[in-house]
């Protein structure tokens, strides 16, 4: 054999195991953690990136660590932070006493926390860490916090996105991005709205009716009024050029998810549930790139209507604007500060 030959030999043993190096830094794993594990949320995005092997677009994420956190004055919360955090450990997630030592072992952060209340703390020190975050809706408990949530995470530039999985659902999204009926002129929108007393009205359960909604309707919306029953809330926004988009958010009677959205070439039904793993692949693409798919502006807007629809309801069922809201939050932060 000769000393070329074995050359040429060495040289392609070389290239090859350098293509497989290189392939393997590119499918480097991100390291994830939870914050809040009084959400069934927890369990299973776990699960589903523990089969990410069957599913390459959830591939590159792994769940390590999680901090429990729970809130001692929801039920809701307590009530299910042990079993949930057992069942974690059970799965070979290491839980940690604090959110500070949950970054310094993770890459990227799930704020999971079921209460939005107390998003705005928790997520400080992640941002100070120069994570990037998901934050599971609510995005947070009032207007006020969320906005200084995206002020704070512009500031120290760490990605940042909050978002209901039902945004995401192909029934859905394609109305917001090649609509089959056209330029939409208008949305009416249902779910299912059970209230916690912590909380905005539409920001406990009505905030995934709300997602739908802007979803498909986009940002623009000028002003809200609110019908309210113990069974029933109806919510009709105003977006600009006259469109107007409803919520109606169901207590009593069958409840279900769903949309029917009007545009200029025809009528067509949207808004189902199809469970979590189109958000998951949407988070994972954020992770991998930092590039949020789900606007601040939108975001806000969000938390902004159901503001407006509270205030609404408090003023026996008045138009409230969107402007006039986001005013009343930003006296609100600077009085803070």
């Amino acid at each position: 054999m000769s000393h070329r030959f074995l050359s040429l030999c060495l040289a392609l043993v070389i290239l090859v195991v350098s293509v497989e190096v290189a392939s393997a830094a590119k499918k480097k794993v991100l390291k994830a953690g939870f914050i809040g594990l009084d959400t069934s949320h927890v369990i299973k995005f776990t699960k589903e990136f523990e089969d990410s092997s069957k599913d390459k677009l959830l591939d590159g994420v792994e769940i390590v660590a999680a901090f429990p956190g729970g809130s001692p004055d929801i039920e809701a919360s307590w009530g299910r932070v042990k079993g949930f955090t057992e069942q974690l450990k059970g799965m070979g997630v290491d839980i940690v006493g604090s959110i500070e030592e949950l970054c310094d072992k993770v890459d990227v952060v799930f704020l999971e926390s079921v209460d939005g209340r107390p998003h705005l703390e928790q997520v400080k020190p992640v941002l100070a860490a120069g994570k990037p975050v998901f934050i599971d809706k609510p995005c947070a408990g009032n207007l006020a916090d969320a906005i200084e949530i995206f002020e704070l995470a512009k500031e120290k530039r760490v990605p940042v996105f909050s978002s209901s999985s039902l945004r995401f659902v192909p029934g859905t999204l394609k109305f917001r991005n090649n609509s089959p009926v056209g330029r939409i002129v208008g949305c009416d929108v249902r779910s299912p709205c059970a209230t916690e007393p912590h909380h905005r009205d539409l920001a406990w359960y009505g905030i995934h009716g709300v997602e739908i909604l802007f979803t498909i309707m986009g940002t623009g919306c000028q002003s809200v009024t609110r019908v309210h029953t113990e069974g029933t809330d109806l919510v009709v926004g105003v977006w600009e050029n006259g469109r107007i988009g409803t919520y109606r958010g169901i207590r009593e009677g069958r409840r279900n998810y769903g949309a029917l959205v009007f545009g200029k070439k025809g009528i067509a039904e949207g808004g189902k549930k199809d469970g979590y793993r189109h958000m998951l692949v949407e988070i994972v693409k954020f992770f991998k790139t930092g590039k949020p798919p789900v606007t601040a502006e939108e975001t806000v807007e969000i938390m902004a209507f159901i503001e407006a629809a509270d205030e609404s309801k408090r003023n026996g069922g008045c138009s409230v604007s969107i402007e006039s809201v986001m005013e009343k939050a930003r006296k609100e932060i600077a009085a803070r500060n």
